[in-house]
């Protein structure tokens, strides 16, 4: 039993929330029990579990050292306000394009350049509610293992296929997969509704203050745009993201 916060364990898990740390040790923290379980079912590799049972932590059924740890040194650690008791230790995922395995009509969300984790994690969480078959995040300013972006995609990283690359292997990708890529922008005069996302279909989301890159403009075969009918002439980047997936969606469920 881990009882203080001084602990060399407590420390690393702390230096584990910089990026610099993670990228040096390959390693990355998985919290939460809903997380934890969902990464080891994906099988990611685990390298430990740290397990605090006055917070109502039960270790995963799983081949990997379990570690006793008290509360103090526990929420030391955490970077929730309301810890349930267990996080893990991680190798970092498997990131790479590959040959992701596709259906006839693949539905994929481009996210490219975005910069806050909550937002990337929150994408790849309504990503695994509608059934994307693949998301690819093209040049990200922030880390795809970033403790915020595993909280926020309440474990969805480990649900849904996802790559991330630069953006020329992306669009190289898409091109040779004959999938076709419809941008959403706030510069068309078209709108969501109007575009056909029955078939393969990439749906390409830009960063929060610049949106899309030119490059992947000038990549796409269609532009859209979501309506705007308030004061505001921007939407919040994962909740553009929400909309045109269930666009596409309801376009699938009604073709």
């Amino acid at each position: 039993m881990i009882t203080s916060t001084s602990n060399p364990l407590v420390k690393e898990l702390v230096r584990l929330r910089t990026r610099r740390h993670r990228d040096t040790t390959g390693r990355f923290v998985i919290e939460g029990q809903r997380e934890v379980a969902l990464a080891v079912a994906a099988g990611v590799d685990i390298r430990q579990v740290v397990v605090s049972t006055p917070l109502g932590g039960e270790a995963p059924a799983i081949d990997a050292p379990v570690i006793e740890m008290a509360e103090a040194p526990f929420r030391r650690a955490s970077i929730r306000q309301n810890p349930d008791g267990v996080l893990a230790v991680a190798s970092h995922l498997d990131l790479t394009l590959g040959s992701p395995t596709l259906g006839a009509a693949p539905l994929v969300l481009l996210v490219e350049a975005i910069e806050k984790p909550g937002n990337l994690g929150a994408m790849l969480r309504t990503a695994d509610a509608a059934g994307v078959d693949l998301v690819v995040v093209a040049d990200p300013a922030t880390d795809i293992h970033n403790p915020n972006v595993v909280r926020a995609s309440q474990g969805a990283l480990f649900t849904v296929p996802v790559a991330v690359v630069d953006r020329g292997e992306a669009l190289r990708w898409l091109d040779e997969n004959a999938i076709p890529l419809v941008a959403t922008t706030p510069d068309t005069p078209e709108e969501l509704w109007d575009a056909d996302l029955t078939g393969p279909v990439a749906l390409a989301v830009g960063a929060e203050a610049i949106g899309l890159s030119p490059e992947v403009l000038d990549a796409s075969a269609e532009r859209v745009g979501v309506p705007m009918y308030g004061r505001v002439d921007s939407l919040n980047a994962s909740v553009t993201a929400g909309i045109v997936l269930y666009e596409a969606v309801r376009q699938r469920r009604h073709s």
